[in-house]
């Protein structure tokens, strides 16, 4: 999920925790239309530490950026599933699912969270994408559903190994949560809405609470020893490691989720029944799957050396050029270089010997499965 700031003159939006951010001695960047904080400084700050630190401990993200909607009526969760590939349908209370917005040609619009939280169905979607997703939405869901966007809400993100610890020490009852589950819980008078999940690849929850509370709690958390604050840098570090995509780089609507390596979103019922935007085309990319004839595919690569091949380089077999990086970087806990990026299916299969063209450079890469790092998700004792 993720995607960078719209190349446009529009001001800037400020985080509810701009201040406080900036008191933490953040370094703010442009993303995805805000000011957000890509590194803090200071002796334990740099992205290099804040990704060992989410590694080892637990780090707080803030990733209000983010899309907070709701649907609510009768069909919503039968409306929803018009528009995306996931079984919404059959998600019980306090459970959530990952899924795509889809075009009719089978492109990805954005991909999201969607929880079913009893009442209605909560969204969590892209930040860049989040005002074409919610006219998107407006457009093909019928005038009965309430489509509601919580911009006052800030989501904070605590993230790493001790972060259910930490958390059960403020927020009792949160350690009962599992990955992809979610609830109602009180917090010094305060209502939050806490869920087990995170694009880290670590344990860890997303917060959503009233911007009027956002800096209470972020103080709460931090004056835990266990917590530091964390930005963009080592965000991206984190979730490369563990092989998700980034909208905007990764995935776009040139992008089918087949290709994408994303085929898990979309549940072996509704890949038969169809009923939303893309099946038809989906279909058709599914079968070139399993035929053997799919064009193109999301590779994960280990790249040679200690320099990595960033988006936009060309991706090599001998000399005939066969794919592009779409994400890529320096992994701090493989001490090597990484990357993810799409090419030709017949030299996708782990082990495949490429190369990556930097700077006029070809750097030996070998095709490898992902994650680079394993996913530490808490899914119960």
């Amino acid at each position: 999920m993720s995607d960078d700031t719209p190349h446009d003159e529009t001001p800037l939006d400020t985080l509810p925790l701009d201040s406080w951010h900036r008191a933490q001695g953040a370094r703010m960047v442009p993303f995805a239309g805000y000011e957000m904080p890509i590194q803090y400084t200071g002796p334990s700050g740099g992205i290099v530490a804040e990704h060992n630190w989410t590694r080892e401990s637990a780090s707080l993200f803030d990733v209000s950026h983010m899309g907070q909607l709701t649907l609510k009526g009768d069909h919503a969760a039968h409306e929803l599933e018009k528009l995306l590939p996931g079984a919404i349908s059959n998600l019980k209370p306090g459970k959530m699912r990952y899924s795509l917005l889809l075009t009719e040609a089978g492109g990805v619009i954005d991909d999201l969270m969607v929880t079913n939280t009893g009442p209605h169905l909560a969204l969590v979607v892209n930040g860049a994408c989040k005002w074409d997703d919610i006219a998107h939405l407006r457009e093909h869901l019928p005038d009965d559903i309430t489509l509601t966007h919580f911009d006052d809400f800030a989501l904070l993100a605590l993230q790493g190994p001790k972060a259910g610890e930490v958390l059960e020490s403020i927020i009792p009852g949160t350690g009962e949560l599992t990955f992809m589950t979610a609830g109602l819980f009180e917090w010094d008078g305060a209502h939050l809405w806490v869920s087990r999940a995170g694009y880290t690849g670590e344990d860890g929850f997303e917060i959503s609470v009233h911007e009027g509370r956002a800096e209470d709690l972020a103080n709460a958390l931090v004056a835990d020893e266990r917590v530091k604050p964390a930005g963009l840098g080592a965000r991206d570090s984190l979730r490369l490691e563990a092989g998700l995509p980034l909208y905007g780089h990764d995935l776009d609507q040139n992008i089918d989720p087949v290709s994408a390596d994303l085929s898990f979103a979309l549940s072996k019922k509704r890949r038969s029944e169809g009923g939303f935007f893309g099946h038809k085309a989906i279909a058709a990319r599914l079968a070139e799957a399993e035929g053997g004839t799919l064009a193109k595919k999301r590779v994960g690569l280990l790249l040679d050396g200690r320099m990595p091949a960033r988006e936009g380089a060309d991706v090599f077999a001998g000399d005939q050029k066969i794919g592009t990086v779409t994400s890529g970087g320096f992994s701090p806990t493989l001490g090597r270089p990484v990357a993810m990026g799409y090419v030709d299916a017949l030299h996708a299969a782990d082990g495949t010997a490429l190369e990556c063209e930097v700077r006029g450079k070809r750097l030996p890469a070998t095709v490898s499965p992902m994650p680079f790092v394993p996913h530490r998700y808490f899914r119960g004792s």
